[in-house]
């Protein structure tokens, strides 16, 4: 039933007990009973008399004694308080857990990045591998302390935002994955209970990616100064493969810082001018740079790439990943308006790497899922609005859209 409020408690025979906790931060024009099919108590239409942001802070706390949870939300132009019965009461998790999976996680991570570095024969006595086995452990070690670094900097970026707001949320949990180029699958942490407005689901969301390049960038500084560069070969036997990782801008950029050149440096440009070449090479990895000179990778410059790949991964505008966290506080629903041409640039981006596919998989399943915040009245600020665009940015600087090409 829906009624314009004339200051008077409506019906008569339900006496509507959060009328006087409302009517202090909110002026009334107009109220709607729910009922158990509707999913709430009751809904005020009308205009707050206060800053949201405090508003929902006093009423959230007030009606916490009532088990009731109230939600900010703007409708057809107009402010609207829901309440709903029941408060979200966040369940223990067992660190125990996520301390496990950081252990297997570091041994899959290292196993992943021994087998990367070898160089010695494939045998069955122990004796003989030894002695390239042991230089490829330590290489090995190095690639992961490095990647390893680089994401507990980005889970514990999240995880301390939300800790300083006040949010209830896991530990990270990673995933090992070893029979895969880094040995993980990255990680995560999940919130506990819905954000309470935009500004906090910025910080948590954008916290975490920001965090992982304070330490990925340097890193890779690092391990790209102690790489070496060297050409690639002409022609390849039958039976040879090379691979060779993405390009994203930032990751060419800081090549060209330590080297110099724009690499991988072909023969020749085919023909183009640089700027068609390399813009047809980024996009395609087209034509394949035979006798280019490029750079063999440190093992923590592999890691470091790994960190930027992983960032980017993140970033990506959509569902809960942390770049669809930014764009919904940017723009609340109607951030999911880019949901199909997110998916349709990454099915373009398969025709040449086929994990885009994958990726757009996952992202039709789960990207129409926001965290939605309880109050989605409060904006964001001018300072937060500009981090925001400036997370978008930085995907744009990171992303590679051909992050592995294997050519024989």
């Amino acid at each position: 039933m829906t009624i314009p409020y004339t200051g008077t408690l409506y019906p008569a025979s339900q006496p509507d007990p959060y009328l006087p906790l409302v009517k202090e931060i909110f002026r009334i024009e107009e109220v709607t009973w729910g009922n158990e099919k509707q999913n709430f108590l009751v809904r005020y239409r009308g205009k707050l008399l206060v800053n949201s942001q405090v508003a929902y802070e006093n009423l959230s706390k007030s009606l916490k004694s009532l088990d009731v949870t109230p939600l900010f939300r703007v409708e057809d132009g107009s402010e609207v308080i829901v309440l709903l019965k029941g408060i979200v009461k966040p369940r223990p998790s067992n660190p125990w857990i996520n301390l496990i999976l950081f252990i297997v996680t570091g041994v899959s991570v290292i196993f992943a990045g021994t087998l990367f570095e070898y160089r010695g024969p494939i045998s069955s006595d122990l004796n003989e591998m030894m002695p390239f086995l042991l230089p490829a452990l330590l290489r090995g070690l190095a690639f992961a302390g490095t990647l390893l670094a680089i994401l507990l900097a980005h889970e514990f970026g999240h995880y301390l935002a939300a800790r300083y707001h006040r949010s209830e949320v896991t530990l990270p949990y990673f995933i090992p994955f070893p029979f895969s180029p880094f040995g993980t699958m990255g990680a995560f942490i999940q919130l506990k209970e819905p954000p309470k407005n935009k500004r906090i689901l910025l910080d948590i969301g954008i916290a975490g990616p920001l965090a992982g390049l304070v330490i990925a960038i340097p890193l890779l500084f690092l391990g790209l100064y102690l790489s070496e560069l060297d050409k690639l070969p002409l022609f390849l036997a039958n039976g040879q493969a090379i691979s060779l990782e993405g390009n994203s801008i930032l990751y060419l950029i800081m090549k060209y810082i330590i080297f110099g050149d724009w690499l991988p440096a072909p023969i020749n440009l085919a023909g183009l001018n640089p700027f068609l070449y390399w813009l047809r090479y980024f996009f395609t990895g087209q034509p394949i740079p035979y006798g280019a000179q490029d750079v063999m990778l440190h093992p923590v410059a592999w890691a470091g790439w790994a960190g930027l790949l992983i960032t980017a991964l993140n970033l990506i505008p959509a569902g809960q990943l942390d770049g669809g966290h930014i764009l919904y506080s940017l723009f609340g629903k109607k951030s999911r308006i880019l949901l199909p041409f997110v998916l349709v640039a990454l099915i373009i981006l398969g025709t040449v790497w086929s994990g885009w596919w994958l990726w757009a998989f996952l992202i039709f399943l789960l990207g129409r899922m926001h965290a939605e915040p309880l109050d989605q009245i409060t904006p964001l600020d001018p300072r937060r609005r500009a981090l925001a665009v400036f997370g978008l940015v930085v995907f744009i600087l990171v992303f590679t859209p051909i992050p592995l090409s294997v050519f024989s």
